[in-house]
C-alpha cells in the first residue's frame, strides 16, 4: 500500500466532518490507500458519526484521551503504507499537497519527513516549520497569549522562505507530517511519555538524528483551523500537561 492517514480526533465532530469530507476527495487521486481514525475517547457522536458515514475506513475508540501520541501510535500500528500521513483533526486537504509532497518523497530518499504549508481559513500562514522549542521560544509564546498579541513573531526562517523553495527547518508541527515507512521501522514510535506538546519536535529531532532529512515545501498549502487548546486558559489540566511534557523534553534532549 502507498499511503496511510492517520488521523486522531477528540470532542471536534465539527472539524472532523470537514476533514474528512475534504481527504475523501484528495484520496480519490490516490487509489492505493488508507483512512484510519483514532478517537481518543469523544463523546459528541463522532462513533456515530463515522458508522453512519464512512463504513469504509478504519476507527477505533479509545476508552479515554491518553494524548497525542499514545492516539497516533495506535494509528501508526494499524498503517500498511509506505508514508504515513498524520494529521490534525482540524485540517482540510487538497489533491495538490498530497501529490506534491508524496512526489518530493519519492524524489529525495534522504528526506524522512516532510510536510506543506498551513494556512488558516482565511489564507493567513501558519507558522509551521520551527526552530528547536527552546524555553525562551516557549515564553515568548506564552507572553503574547497574555497580552493578546496579534500577528506572527520574527521569522527566524525568513531568508528561506524568500526563496519559495523548500528547506530544512528543525521540525514541522505534528498538524501535517508525511513520514516514510523506513523511519518508523528505525525510529520507532512517537514517545508516549508526553502527552501534548513537542512530540512532534521529539520525533523530527530523532529522524534527523538517524541521518534523514525534514522537509517544508512552501509551494503547496492545506487549511488548519488551528484550535491552539492550549492558548485557551493558561491554568487549564491540558496547558499543564503540556508544560509537564516540555519539562520532560528538555530533560530527554539536555538542551534548554
Amino acid at each position: 500500500m502507498q499511503l496511510s492517514v492517520v488521523l486522531i480526533c477528540w470532542n471536534s465532530l465539527t472539524y472532523l466532518r470537514e476533514a474528512l469530507a475534504s481527504l475523501q476527495d484528495t484520496l480519490q487521486a490516490t487509489a492505493d490507500s488508507e483512512i484510519i481514525v483514532i478517537d481518543n475517547g469523544s463523546t459528541d457522536g463522532t462513533d456515530r458519526f463515522i458508522a453512519e458515514n464512512y463504513k469504509g475506513i478504519t476507527y477505533r475508540r479509545l476508552p479515554q484521551n491518553k494524548g497525542v501520541a499514545y492516539a497516533r501510535n495506535r494509528g501508526i500500528e494499524l498503517a500498511k503504507g509506505n508514508f504515513v500521513w498524520l494529521l490534525d483533526d482540524d485540517t482540510v486537504t487538497n489533491r495538490e499537497a498530497l501529490a506534491t509532497m508524496l512526489q518530493y518523497m519519492q524524489q529525495h530518499p534522504e528526506c524522512g519527513i516532510c510536510g506543506c504549508q498551513l494556512t488558516c481559513n482565511n489564507g493567513e500562514i501558519q507558522q509551521s516549520y520551527k526552530p528547536y522549542p527552546g524555553l525562551k521560544i516557549k515564553m515568548r509564546n506564552v507572553l503574547r497569549s497574555i497580552l493578546h498579541c496579534k500577528g506572527n513573531p520574527s521569522d527566524p526562517y525568513k531568508e528561506q522562505l524568500a526563496t519559495g523553495q523548500p528547506f530544512e527547518p528543525v521540525y514541522i508541527i505534528g498538524a501535517c507530517q508525511l513520514i516514510r515507512r523506513e523511519v518508523i521501522e528505525k525510529a520507532g514510535l512517537l514517545d508516549e511519555n508526553i502527552f501534548y506538546g513537542p512530540e512532534d519536535a521529539d520525533y523530527c529531532l530523532r529522524t534527523r538524528a538517524l541521518g534523514w532529512q525534514i522537509a517544508y515545501l512552501p509551494q503547496v498549502n492545506i487549511i488548519h483551523h488551528w484550535k491552539r487548546i492550549t492558548n485557551r486558559n493558561l491554568f487549564s489540566t491540558i496547558a499543564r500537561k503540556h508544560t509537564e511534557a516540555l519539562i520532560y523534553f528538555y530533560r530527554k534532549h539536555r538542551k534548554i
